[in-house]
Order: C-alpha cells, then sequence, then structure tokens
C-alpha cells in the first residue's frame, strides 16, 4: 500500500492554501460552481490530498482526523468522474454506493451531495437507511430509478437481495464511509456480500479517523494497491510546561480543549448540572454508555430547577426513526441547547455549532472517543471537551496519552449543587422516573461488564452503593451482578418508610393501567389451583433423600474416599499396562477412556 501522509499546515487552520479550482486533474465547471454556492472555495488538507487521488482513478485508504471535511473529499470525486462517462447511464444502472453505519450519517451525507448530484442531468440518488418500509425504497426504484445508492448496509443489502432489476456491472465508485464502524457493528458479512456482486475494475475508498486491523484486512480485499492518506493535526502536549511545551502529532482537531475530571459516583450528576449551568450560552453534547441512560436523565434533568429553560434533547438508537430524526434537526437548529444521547450520535454527524462535548460516561470502545469529542472544533474552529472518570478509572488517562489523546486535569467545583435529593424527590413523586433509573442503572452495570478495557473498567470493583446514589434510587435493586458478587454498598443510604409499590405514575392513564394490571395479577394468583406434590418412592429418590440428609463435609468426605480409590485402581491398571499384561485397548476399555474417546472424535465431526 503506497502511503501519503498530508501534514497541516504550520498555523492549524482547518484549510489550506489550495483553492479547489487548483486541484490537477481539475475540476469541471458545474462542480466548482456547487462548491462556490455551498461556500466552499478553499481545500481542507483531507480533501487537497484525496480529490486527485481519486479522480486520478487511484483507490485510497484515508485516515484523518474527525472533523475535517471527509465527506466532500469522496463526494465531489464521486460526481466528478460521473461526470466523465461518455453515456448516460441508465434508470437502474448504478454507477456509485456510499455505505455508512448509521442513519444520521448516510442521511447527512445523501444531503451533503444532493448539490453536486444536481449538476448530473439523468442521474438518481436514493437514501438507503433502516426505519422506513423496504417495499417503498424498492418500488421507488423501480418507479424512478437509482444510479448513486447512499445508506448503510443492512438496507444496501436486502436491496440488493431483493431487486435483480439493478445492473452493477458498470460501477465506478465504491466509497465506505466510518470503515472502522462498519466493522465493530457486525457489518461485515453484508460488506462482504455487497463488495462480491461489484466489478473489480472500479475506485474506492475507505474513510475513517481511526484505520484499524480489520479496515486495513478490508482495504487488502476490496481495494487495488491502494494510497494511503494520514491528515494529523497538531496538539502541544499537556505534560510540559508552558515554555517547552512541543507539537505532538494528534488524533483529536487542533482547536479541540481536552479535559478530564475525577469524581465520585455519587457526584456525578451534581458536577453535570455544574457544568450545564456553566455552558448555559452554548451549544453542550452528553453521552452517556446506554439507552436507557439517555431516557432517564432525560426526564430527571429537566425537573431541577437549575435547568429551568434550557432546551434538553435526548437521542438514542432504540427510538423510532421519525423521533431520531425530529431531535437531530431539533438540536441542529438551536442556538444553545443540550443534546443528550449514546454514541448513535458519536460518528461523522456534522453538527453547526456545537461548543462543548461531556462524556458523562466513557464508551466502552476506547476508538469512540475520538469520534466522540470530534463533534466540536470542526473545521478550525474552537471546542472543549470533558470526561468524567471515577477514581479507580485513573489510568485512562495514561492510556489515551499513549493513543495521542492527551489531557488536561479539570478540578471539581466545590459549588456544585447537591441534586439528588432532587432526583429522589422526582423518584417519590412520580413512577416513571423510578423505574427508568431502576432501568437505566442495571443497563449501565451491563454495559460496563462489556467495556473494551475491562482492565482499567472492572465492573468488579464498582462501588454499587455510591453509583446507586448517583442515579438518586430509593433503593438497590436486586440484580444477580449484585447478589453474587461483593460488590461495595457503602455509600447508599436507602430511603426509608417508602413501599416501591405504592409509588404512583404521574400519568393518569399509565397508573389506571398499572392499577388495572395488578388487580388481574392478584386474580390470577387467587385462581390458580394449587399442583399435587407427587410422592417419592422410587429407589433413586430414597437414596436422593438419603444423601441430602449427609452434612456437606460428609458427602466431600465419601467423594474423596471414591475419587481415591479410582485414581488407585486407574494406577493399577496402567502398571499392567506398562508391563504388557494388557493392550492399550483393554486399558481404554477398563478405565472407560474408550466411551470418552469416541464421544471427543463425534463432537470434532459436528459443525459447530
Amino acid at each position: 500500500m503506497a502511503s501519503t501522509t498530508y501534514p497541516p499546515n504550520s498555523d492549524n487552520r482547518a484549510l489550506t492554501e489550495t483553492r479547489f479550482s487548483d486541484l490537477k486533474p481539475p475540476l469541471s465547471e458545474p462542480i466548482l460552481e456547487a462548491l462556490t454556492r455551498s461556500g466552499f472555495d478553499f481545500c481542507t488538507p483531507v480533501q487537497a490530498a484525496t480529490i486527485p487521488l481519486l479522480c486520478s482513478f487511484k483507490d485510497v485508504a484515508v485516515d484523518a482526523a474527525t472533523g475535517s471535511g471527509k465527506t466532500l473529499a469522496f463526494v465531489v470525486p464521486l460526481v466528478e468522474i460521473l461526470r466523465r462517462c461518455s453515456t448516460l447511464p441508465k434508470p437502474h444502472q448504478v454507477m456509485g454506493i456510499v455505505i455508512s453505519p448509521t442513519r444520521e450519517l448516510s442521511s447527512q451525507i445523501y444531503h451533503v451531495a444532493q448539490p453536486f448530484i444536481s449538476t448530473l442531468s439523468h442521474v438518481k440518488s436514493i437514501l438507503l437507511v433502516g426505519g422506513g418500509d423496504v417495499k417503498s425504497d424498492t418500488k421507488k426504484i423501480e418507479e424512478e430509478g437509482a444510479n448513486i445508492l447512499i445508506g448503510t448496509p443492512g438496507r444496501l443489502h436486502d436491496i440488493m437481495e431483493r431487486m435483480d432489476i439493478l445492473d452493477f456491472r458498470n460501477l465506478e465508485v465504491l466509497i465506505l464511509d466510518e470503515a472502522d464502524r462498519l466493522l465493530d457493528m457486525g457489518f461485515q458479512k453484508q460488506i462482504n456480500s455487497i463488495i462480491t456482486r461489484l466489478p473489480k475494475l472500479r475506485r474506492t475508498g475507505l474513510f475513517s479517523a481511526t484505520q484499524t486491523e480489520a479496515v486495513e484486512e478490508l482495504s487488502k480485499a476490496g481495494l487495488r494497491n491502494p494510497v494511503r492518506v494520514e491528515v494529523r493535526s497538531e496538539a502541544k502536549s499537556c505534560n510540559e510546561s508552558s515554555s517547552t511545551q512541543q507539537l505532538v502529532s494528534s488524533k483529536t482537531p487542533s482547536g479541540l480543549h481536552l479535559e478530564y475530571l475525577q469524581c465520585e459516583a455519587d457526584k456525578k450528576p451534581s458536577q453535570l448540572v455544574d457544568l450545564l449551568v456553566e455552558n448555559k450560552p452554548k451549544k453542550v453534547i452528553v453521552y452517556f454508555m446506554t439507552c436507557a441512560c439517555v431516557d432517564y436523565w432525560g426526564i430527571v434533568l429537566q425537573r431541577l430547577a437549575a435547568l429551568k429553560g434550557f432546551s434538553i434533547i435526548p437521542l438514542h438508537g432504540k427510538m423510532k426513526q421519525t423521533a431520531r430524526e425530529k431531535a437531530l434537526a431539533s438540536f441542529t437548529s438551536l442556538s444553545s441547547g443540550i443534546l443528550l444521547c449514546t454514541d448513535v450520535a458519536a460518528r461523522g454527524l456534522d453538527i453547526p455549532g456545537v461548543d462543548c462535548i461531556i462524556q458523562y460516561d466513557p464508551p466502552q470502545d476506547p476508538n469512540v472517543f475520538v469520534h466522540r469529542v470530534g463533534r466540536t472544533a470542526r473545521m478550525g474552529r474552537r471546542g472543549s471537551s470533558i470526561v468524567f472518570l471515577l477514581p479507580k478509572e485513573e489510568a485512562y488517562i495514561e492510556f489515551l496519552h499513549i493513543r495521542r489523546v492527551p489531557l488536561e486535569e479539570k478540578k471539581c467545583s466545590d459549588n456544585a449543587p447537591d441534586v439528588v435529593p432532587d432526583i429522589r424527590s422526582a423518584a417519590k413523586k412520580d413512577r416513571n422516573v423510578m423505574e427508568k433509573g431502576l432501568r437505566a442503572f442495571v443497563s449501565y452495570i451491563r454495559a460496563y461488564k462489556e467495556h473494551h478495557c475491562s482492565y482499567i473498567f472492572s465492573w468488579k470493583e464498582l462501588e454499587i452503593g455510591k453509583l446507586g446514589m448517583g442515579f438518586g434510587l430509593l433503593q438497590l435493586p436486586s440484580m444477580s451482578e449484585v447478589k453474587n458478587h461483593s460488590l461495595s454498598a457503602v455509600g447508599f443510604t436507602p430511603v426509608e418508610d417508602i413501599n416501591l409499590e405504592e409509588i404512583k405514575f404521574k400519568d393518569k392513564s399509565r397508573e389506571k393501567q398499572r392499577k388495572k394490571n395488578l388487580q388481574a395479577k392478584k386474580a390470577a394468583l387467587q385462581q390458580e389451583p394449587l399442583k399435587p406434590q407427587k410422592p417419592k418412592t422410587t429407589a433413586n429418590s430414597a437414596a436422593a433423600t438419603v444423601l441430602r440428609k449427609k452434612t456437606a463435609k460428609q458427602r466431600r468426605t465419601v467423594q474423596s474416599m471414591e475419587d481415591e480409590d479410582e485414581m488407585a485402581r486407574e494406577y493399577r491398571l496402567l502398571k499392567k499396562l506398562k508391563k504388557g499384561v494388557i493392550d492399550e485397548n483393554e486399558f481404554a476399555k477398563l478405565t472407560g477412556t474408550e466411551d470418552l474417546e469416541a464421544r471427543h472424535n463425534l463432537c470434532d465431526c459436528k459443525d459447530y
């Protein structure tokens, strides 16, 4: 793989001094006019490096910091290459495919591409993502045609499986955006299936902020002698004094100020509220680990007096597609506000004007850290990022530093108001808050167990007591992770003299339905007949009863004696085998290993 490293210019600006009109081979006039109308005159480093390569029919694997302008780096050459085609494509002749991991990112790419695709006469593009009716997509393709497909791998694969009418023989360009995330999310099978349907003589581009080993393997399979393009910003090392600070290569935008805030789990909500109040006039994104956590904090934060009047918008992958689109559009249109989300909004999304990123929960996958913080400080602008860490997670700071993501410490605010009593008060008044809190707590612990950096984020060291207080729980739930492991409940103060079953929903219709369900359950229990117990008369059950009457120590003694007899017997047989008194077949029969070996061979034959 050839490699081209394109360093940033000396003053750390997002743009180079290269105009789109200066690129070689030159871009066509309609493309340049569309760029000018969209406000683009100068290239970013990734655009200046990548567009000429793709337009010169080179395959590329692009590794550039998030927010560096990768979308235009493949949209412009895709449209330019199609402009050069000598014949107009037929309605169902597919000339270009762009694949990205999420619906939101695919939708964004589609809308960014429209001003450029509109310069092509008789070329139709279509957005193919989940959440909608696949039949409406197939109907639209049949009636209107489709020459450029932009979408998620699942829906694209589904369409290809269903529609023989699409012709891929003359495909010119395939783009895989956020390629590492495509593979992480389990789309490898669909990606491979899509690629096998496409001609080998095509241009292919892999774009990502983090090129992983899996992406390297994919590039070997799907690219022909690709050029590797690496664009890195420069950041100052936070471990040096101001007089001796040195520039180091960074995976994050140069205008981004990265910090960490270390505090106990029961203090996190108060510190979060303090940060949100501090950034009131700004646009803030807060990341949580699970959908249930987003749901919970989405209703809790709105009920706190300190955040009265704030625009708080939740967004996660389990919301309906229309709700996700509405939430994203609402936050995009705001000049100041708060977006609470999971990693569904961590990649590629270009939301204008985001000033601050707060990672309330560090991501399960450390690679996602860079993508999260990349939602701010885009295209040379300034931005800040703060990640919350528990005291036992301190090693994560050094881990990120090794990965060229240096963090500075931010001190906890001594003036942060204690909001836990307010959260608990909300839970007492509304069953919806209480239940969502319990679900969020359980989902957090189970997600924590799946952390990729388990040697740093060890769930068995979680302090459940402080964590429960941080979630504003009234009582700790009974869950297997807590029961079967000695997780510390120190720091938790349960609310006394309260019956959780008596807490009502504030929504009257939900409370009415809850009471109806309780009555139905009670009636069912009363009507359920008692099952007659069968007498245990068999010899086996009598022997089992005798065995159960023995103490644990007695049972261990009996078992130990039996094991010693068995070992002595096998030792005697082994001596006979060595002396030649018995052969190996007889030894296997006498020790019972013949059956074991047969079973082992049978298992080897099964397709697991």
